[in-house]
């Protein structure tokens, strides 16, 4: 059932009046990428969006827990809150791994649905959530997002046009002596970067947040190693694919988010 809609200029203008209500709902962002925020009591427990891994992918993607081990702890009970608690009583994670997963894919979330401005919103009763633990104030996923923009390329525009780029490597990767040096998660990025994928089909692919990996490029094409694409991706956009060629490691990444204004 929808709700009646608080008046918002926006979506943090949204989110900062049922904070100060104590509302609990789920919002429901319409666009691209579009996505659900989970509201409790006023308070941020979660984002679901197909512009950023949710907490599934960051657990799974990262080998953090096997597919073998999340299906037998979802087949104990259908609701997400208590797949939540089957995690950790198993032992499969603990609670506080899982609540920092969850901040990390909120504000991954909060960060993509930010970069464009969504078609409108409506106000609904609450949904189902893996309930993580997370809880944050409206203002902070504010104060994170502009943060975040800021370290990218302090313009809200140009972050959003990265996160559109396909980069493949330049032929200074070629060179051991240009990568010698590389950590791990950029060696990986190199070899899954091809002039096909955007920022968000590789953080999908390798269960890594969506703001980690955008630094990570942009720290490969500032060494010259990534470059765009020689010749324009022909055809459909790809899509993440399912298993990287390298597995990756897992990082958690801090807060994010504001999200645009509504058209009516």
């Amino acid at each position: 059932m929808t709700r009646e809609t608080p008046t918002a200029r926006n979506v943090p203008a949204l989110l900062a009046g049922l904070h100060t209500e104590r509302r609990s709902c789920a919002v429901l962002v319409s666009g691209a990428p579009g996505g659900v925020i989970h509201v409790r009591d006023g308070m941020v427990v979660g984002m679901e969006t197909p512009g950023a891994p949710g907490v599934e992918v960051l657990l799974l993607k990262s080998g953090r827990i096997t597919e073998d081990d999340w299906t037998a702890a979802r087949a104990t009970g259908t609701d997400p809150a208590h797949l939540a608690l089957e995690l950790v009583a198993q032992g499969l994670l603990g609670a506080a791994e899982l609540e920092i997963t969850g901040r990390a894919a909120l504000f991954d979330a909060a960060f993509a649905l930010a970069l464009t401005s969504p078609d409108g919103w409506d106000v609904a009763d609450p949904r189902p959530l893996l309930d993580t633990g997370a809880a944050v104030p409206p203002d902070r996923l504010v104060t994170e997002n502009n943060r975040r923009v800021r370290l990218l390329a302090n313009e809200r525009g140009a972050t959003a046009r990265f996160a559109r780029d396909r980069l493949e490597p330049a032929p200074a990767a070629r060179d051991p002596r240009q990568t010698a040096r590389l950590s791990p998660r950029h060696r990986t990025l190199l070899a899954v970067a091809d002039g096909r994928k955007t920022p968000r089909d590789i953080a999908f692919a390798l269960g890594r947040g969506l703001f980690a990996v955008m630094l990570d490029l942009r720290d490969l094409l500032a060494l010259g190693l990534l470059q765009p694409p020689t010749t324009p991706p022909a055809g459909r956009p790809s899509t993440a694919p399912r298993t990287p060629p390298h597995p990756p490691t897992a990082t958690s990444q801090p807060p994010a988010t504001p999200l645009p204004r509504r058209k009516r």
